[in-house]
């Protein structure tokens, strides 16, 4: 079959013209069900789309029509062995990665500032993680993922890790040299895998950074309803190995996804693939050249900024320009602060912020008007809406901490208490805190705590900086294993 066609979404739109009458799942039978307001909105042709599982629109699980189809053609449109279509996001993705890749005990080097669902996946699995300390750019105000260097001196003093598991684009959009990580590890007989998630168009342009399917990883997980055009919840994994069962992948990917999976999001998924491949090369010229000319205006205001792919390059990183970081010191304001602000007053929403950045992702669907809009509101802002400087940092504590027990134990098998976050040092933990900032974990079940850990949160909860994790409105006690 040819690129410019859509064999899962043709027969999902073929069956719903037919008008069938249901009686299947879901309840809503054909959208007759919906409630009225919902259905005024939206319109009632989807619902004939919404389906479940029967020959005529295949299975998920065992796949031998029009979804056996599209991911193939889709294998074939990222230059991979085998593509599997996933309908619980990224985050099923990297626990299938851990569960494929890796039996329990075994270990895989891993950057701190990973998603929380490779912690997930770790849990899942049984395997050790080797934690490496993320590179703090204290100028840009923004954590970089896992240099060649520092997996090449991970593998050397860990040389029984299984695998290596990278984050690239990070939330930023900052790309690690994956050619080079993937040089290091198959020289090594190691496994790469990699969190795409913010990645999926990369293939696509010429002028983007390279992505994870053409640098050699052996599996990776894109989520393509972030930057193309699937419907949330709609991403895919890519495999290409010499190293892992390819079976036994599929085996995993059915035992982690639901088996009522939404239509909608498969046949949009075989869609965004389709159109990447004819027109993303086009698509994206135009959204990195509306990128860039925001980029230019927001680096002409007085507080705020906006890192170059220039400003990465000489770092020795690469940058998916059609992220924008746009920091707010200078502003008075946290990001979080700016967001809201941004909401509330211009009905503009970023997709995330932290302490010193908000992050505007562009994708597929992005156009001028819509920069414009942003360019306008944070121009407006410039004027309007200062606060007092804060001398804020970007730092974290040292996280490559000693691990005495496997996360999963931790998770399934052991009692925990609580002690006071004073008196904590010593103490196994047995819960995550991921202060944000910088979003990354300082605590993972299992590993030690350090005083230094401790006089970072005591830090932070001075600040009334939220942890995720902690219970309660200010952080006093941890979890921690009970040996009894």
């Amino acid at each position: 079959m040819k690129q410019n066609n859509a064999p899962l979404f043709d027969t999902v739109l073929n069956h719903a013209k037919n008008r069938v009458t249901s009686f299947h799942t879901p309840g809503h039978k054909n959208g007759r069900g919906i409630d009225k307001r919902l259905r005024s909105f939206t319109g009632r042709n989807m619902y004939y789309m919404d389906v479940t599982v029967f020959p005529e629109v295949d299975s998920l699980h065992d796949p031998m029509g029009p979804i056996k189809k599209a991911q193939q053609l889709l294998a074939k449109a990222y230059g991979v062995e085998h593509s599997f279509f996933l309908v619980n996001g990224s985050s099923v993705g990297n626990m299938i990665m851990f569960l494929a890749a890796c039996q329990p005990g075994d270990s895989v080097i891993i950057s701190r500032n990973a998603h929380k669902s490779a912690m997930s996946g770790i849990v899942l699995s049984g395997v050790w993680p080797i934690w490496v300390q993320p590179k703090v750019d204290q100028n840009l105000d923004i954590l970089f993922d896992s240099s060649p260097e520092q997996v090449e001196d991970a593998l050397r003093r860990f040389p029984e890790a299984k695998a290596v598991f990278i984050t690239s684009p990070t939330y930023n959009g900052v790309t690690t040299d994956l050619v080079k990580i993937a040089e290091i590890c198959h020289s090594n007989d190691k496994i790469l895998l990699v969190d795409e998630a913010h990645g999926p168009h990369l293939k696509f342009n010429k002028n983007l950074p390279i992505s994870a399917v053409e640098a050699g990883a052996d599996m990776c997980v894109q989520s393509t309803h972030k930057i193309l055009s699937a419907l949330s919840q709609g991403s895919v994994l890519h495999f290409q190995s010499d190293l892992i069962d390819v079976s036994r992948v599929r085996r995993v990917v059915s035992l982690l996804q639901t088996t009522s999976p939404s239509y909608l999001t498969l046949a949009s998924l075989d869609l965004a693939r389709r159109q990447a491949v004819m027109q993303g090369e086009r698509l994206f010229n135009k959204v990195m050249r509306w990128a860039e000319y925001g980029r230019k205006q927001i680096n002409t205001l007085k507080h705020f900024s906006c890192p170059s792919r220039k400003d990465i390059l000489r770092r020795g990183y690469d940058l998916d320009v059609t992220k924008l970081t746009i920091n707010v010191t200078r502003t008075g304001h946290s990001g979080h602060e700016m967001e809201a602000l941004l909401a509330k007053e211009y009905d503009i929403q970023v997709d995330a912020a932290d302490l010193f950045n908000l992050i505007a992702i562009m994708g597929i669907g992005s156009d001028k008007s819509d920069v414009e809009k942003l360019v306008s509101a944070l121009e407006d802002i410039d004027e309007k809406y200062l606060g007092e400087a804060r001398n804020w940092v970007l730092q974290i504590p040292g996280l490559t901490t000693e691990m005495v027990m496997v996360p999963r134990d931790v998770f399934l098998l052991y009692k925990s208490k609580r002690v006071p976050l004073s008196k904590a040092a010593g103490h196994i933990s047995a819960q995550a805190l991921t202060p944000y900032p910088p979003g990354i974990p300082v605590l993972i079940p299992g590993e030690r705590i350090t005083q230094e850990i401790v006089d970072y949160l005591e830090d932070l909860a001075e600040k009334d900086i939220r942890v995720a994790g902690q219970e309660g409105e200010t952080l006093r006690t941890i979890k921690v294993v009970s040996m009894r």
